[in-house]
């Protein structure tokens, strides 16, 4: 279990469980209302239990660490009373950290994408033109969920010249201020031991776009052909979902650690991550300080610090929209949620209504016809 994470703070978290009889176990993939998990005696298929229901922000995930039925030793060794049971995901340790974005449905809900991370990873190809605007949308949900963010641009060998790649690496680093930035290349090699001490002895999330080579990264990381590969469309050069489900992988090497692989992300909506987005654009944060009015828009008002700045060029106009889009995406996200939430609270109280009413009524039992 130390190989996958387990250390003093999730042991103590767990205790409660022992107690129970429950089992430790660290979720490793989830698909279709199953999940695998990793525990003492090995890799166990379990069900998700009644964690699943309810708040889907709270539902089990890859990361996540979980107390197990009885059975799953049992079924482990595939001997015992229990065998042939199925066991089940009784509850969730707290997360410590939690990656979250939110759905592309209207019902205003959030999906968690991995829990317990200690490194987001956001994977850039530099095969294509840079989207900055797509990097600080990941960054400041990295930031958000708890983990530290990392830049990685893959596939480095394409790029020609080093001072080339120096400059695409020096806009990135101006785009996510704070945040390291590493070039690499996995068919080469270059750059791969560097990011293999950074990412090791910890759980790291690797994330990014179809056709950013994370899955070429992941084996490269894991030193065996793990993910399937598959090459970029050639019509419009946009890369193929090679990746379907979030597996939780250790990682070689006497530092260990945990590498969780995603599918490509398409869309990557914000949630709850206003504070994420404060991170992402750290300098215009400290700029409004100075402003004349603390509730300074920077829009137009007189004495505004961030407006001077993108007026001497001290702060690129690019960062300034891309941050006032990224604000107004949360604040409407936010105003969504509140609403079904009220809503959904609505919705309760009228069914405890009708229920006290139907009690009500049985008490007093059938009323008499005059």
């Amino acid at each position: 279990m130390r190989r996958y994470g387990w250390d003093s703070r999730v042991a103590d978290a767990f205790a409660p469980y022992e107690d129970e009889g429950l089992l430790p176990a660290r979720v490793v993939r989830v698909d279709r209302g199953r999940c695998d998990v990793v525990t003492a005696e090995g890799i166990v298929r379990a069900g998700t239990g009644p964690v699943a229901t309810g708040d889907p922000t709270r539902a089990v995930c890859t990361g996540d660490w979980a107390a197990l039925s009885p059975a799953a030793a049992a079924d482990a060794s595939g001997s015992g009373a229990g065998a042939g049971a199925v066991p089940e995901v009784r509850a969730v340790l707290p997360r410590r950290t939690a990656f979250v974005r939110s759905t592309a449905t209207n019902r205003s809900e959030g999906q968690v994408l991995a829990a317990n991370v200690d490194v987001a990873l956001i994977a850039v190809s530099l095969a294509e033109e840079l989207e900055l605007a797509r990097i600080e949308r990941f960054v400041a949900l990295a930031w958000t969920s708890g983990a530290r963010p990392l830049v990685v641009l893959t596939k480095a060998d394409l790029v020609g010249g080093r001072d080339t790649l120096a400059q695409l690496a020096a806009d990135v680093e101006a785009a996510a201020p704070g945040v390291e930035v590493l070039c690499v290349s996995a068919a080469g090699g270059d750059g791969l031991d560097a990011l293999a001490a950074v990412l090791g002895g910890g759980t790291c999330v690797l994330l990014g776009r179809s056709g950013a080579g994370k899955s070429t990264l992941a084996n490269a990381l894991l030193g065996e052909e793990v993910q399937d590969v598959r090459a970029i469309r050639d019509s419009d050069g946009k890369g193929r979902h090679t990746t379907t489900t979030r597996d939780l992988l250790p990682l070689p090497g006497p530092a260990g650690g945990v590498l969780i692989d995603t599918p490509g992300l398409r869309g990557v909506g914000l949630w709850d991550a206003e504070a994420g987005v404060g991170s992402t654009f750290s300098e215009i944060e400290a700029l409004a300080e100075e402003c004349r009015f603390h509730d300074c828009g920077h829009a137009s008002e007189p004495g505004c610090a961030v407006l001077a700045a993108v007026d001497d060029g001290t702060l690129p106009q690019r960062r300034l929209e891309s941050y006032r889009k990224l604000l107004r995406e949360n604040a409407r996200l936010a105003a969504r949620t509140d609403a079904r939430l009220r809503a959904e609270q609505k919705r309760r109280f009228k069914e405890m209504s009708a229920i006290g009413r139907h009690n009500a009524e049985r008490k007093r039992g059938p009323r008499r016809k005059p």
